[in-house]
């Protein structure tokens, strides 16, 4: 579950979209494919064995690193980043 912050907490990660890539990271962590079967967390997305929760994660993680390449970024933001 994305967590939601009033005042962000520093994060150790000072990458872009390193908030989207944490809560990924934490689902893919807390899914039936790694905790039971065993598997790595980039297996279980290799076979798409995660659930709807961690795909949507995955979608936004990607379209957040996808806006750092945009162009239009420079007046708009990247979309992953509070301000």
């Amino acid at each position: 579950m994305p967590k939601y912050w009033d005042e962000r907490p520093e994060l150790q990660d000072k990458r872009p979209c390193a908030a989207a890539r944490e809560d990924l990271k934490m689902c893919l962590l807390a899914s039936d494919c790694v905790r039971k079967e065993g598997k790595t967390p980039r297996e279980c997305l290799k076979e798409g064995r995660v659930n709807q929760e961690c795909n949507a994660l995955r979608v936004a993680f990607f379209e957040c690193k996808r806006s750092v390449l945009d162009n239009r970024t420079r007046f708009r933001g990247r979309k992953g980043d509070l301000m």
